[in-house]
């Protein structure tokens, strides 16, 4: 397999109701995984080198959706579907982070 382009990570974690944590599936992280996979397809990423992998708690469940973006490490949080198209546009295609979505510099402290 080759190295992929961009690697792009969803947390789709999900936690009975009222856990103190929250997580990305009571934000609607599902939708905004289907969005990536839709776009993915539409785009014909998966043979451009490009990946995308459903995943588990990435940290900031309170902010979520959270994806990260590899090599660089970007993280966004509070993704939503209508944010998917602009994430691939700005990120994967031109390595342009989507400031508005960018993770605050305390989640990596």
């Amino acid at each position: 397999m080759p190295k992929p382009k961009k690697h792009v990570l969803v947390c789709v974690q999900g936690r009975p109701a009222g856990h103190p944590r929250g997580s990305c599936q009571e934000k609607g992280c599902g939708q905004t995984w289907q969005a990536f996979s839709d776009e993915f397809t539409a785009r014909n990423l998966w043979a451009s080198g490009f990946h995308l992998t459903n995943t588990g708690c990435l940290g900031p469940c309170h902010l979520g959706t959270s994806v990260i973006v590899y090599p660089e490490g970007t993280m966004y949080v509070g993704v939503k579907p209508e944010d998917v198209g602009t994430i691939i546009d700005e990120h994967l295609m031109f390595d342009q982070p989507v400031a508005r979505l960018l993770a605050p510099a305390d989640v990596w402290a």
